[in-house]
């Protein structure tokens, strides 16, 4: 498997992300910040519109089943936690939670809000993309001129 491939892939798992993705490309695959840049931000992006259209079914689905109870708790925490903010300040509330590259913020768990507070689907992958480029901008820089600061 290619390391552009790994990158690309790597943005689209949960809490990785670009915060993960970027800085391994840059840093540790030693490819081209542009490239790399480019194929999280496209990674990042993948499993939006899944989230978006699948994440209160599956939801639903699974707090019918004692099994899932710790991760519906989690999720439940999470979600009720952010969704006040996004209630209130909506696409730049949601924009900027994505854009902040920081541990269990980012495009999953902003799409994962916005889909439980019935964000309108278009303007729900719009704030995502523009949230995730501001997010793979920060950490690409952060990646080229501060690698100390990422870890990979």
């Amino acid at each position: 498997m290619s390391n552009l491939l790994k990158v690309f892939l790597l943005s689209a798992v949960p809490i990785v992300e670009q915060r993960g993705a970027i800085p391994l490309g840059i840093i540790g695959y030693e490819l081209t910040p542009s490239k790399v840049f480019l194929i999280s931000f496209l990674g990042s992006m993948l499993p939006v519109p899944f989230i978006l259209l699948l994440f209160n079914k599956i939801f639903a689905w699974m707090k019918k089943y004692k099994f899932f109870s710790g991760i519906n708790q989690f999720i439940e925490k999470k979600i009720n936690k952010n969704s006040a903010k996004m209630e209130k300040y909506k696409e730049i509330g949601l924009i900027t939670f994505i854009a902040i590259p920081l541990p269990t913020t980012g495009v999953w768990t902003g799409s994962a809000v916005a889909a439980f507070l019935k964000l309108d689907f278009k303007k729900s992958v719009l704030c995502a993309a523009i949230g995730g480029l501001i997010s793979a901008v920060l950490i690409t820089i952060a990646s080229m001129f501060f690698p100390a600061l990422v870890s990979y």
